[in-house]
């Protein structure tokens, strides 16, 4: 389960890195938007190594808290986005949601392996 945890983490690590990149070819000429869209970008690295953290420090409740209440915050955003392009099914938003769900359910199961 460890190493499915991290490659959820790392998944979410290349989605956001996609995301900057399509970020920057979409909004290279609107400055405004474009640093906007790259603190997405950020949000989801963050939230990654949040993650990958979290992975290797199984009894850290707090940061299991941290990571399940950033997972689930991220999923709300990835689902708006679905929502606003008119296609939750879309596979941008899908992957964001899929990886997301996994890394959710590895924090509460963090959480509860820790309460042992």
């Amino acid at each position: 389960m460890k190493m499915l945890d991290r490659i959820l983490g790392w998944l979410l690590v290349v989605g956001s890195l996609l995301h900057a990149l399509g970020s920057i070819a979409s909004y290279r000429n609107m400055p405004i938007t474009l640093v906007w869209a790259l603190s997405g970008s950020l949000a989801g690295l963050l939230l990654a190594g949040l993650n990958l953290l979290r992975v290797g420090r199984p009894n850290d409740r707090a940061l299991a808290w941290v990571s399940f209440f950033g997972c689930l915050g991220w999923l709300a955003v990835a689902l708006a986005f679905g929502k606003v392009i008119g296609n939750v099914f879309n596979p941008r938003a899908l992957t964001h949601v899929v990886i997301t769900i996994g890394l959710a359910a590895m924090s509460l199961r963090t959480l509860a392996r820790a309460n042992r």
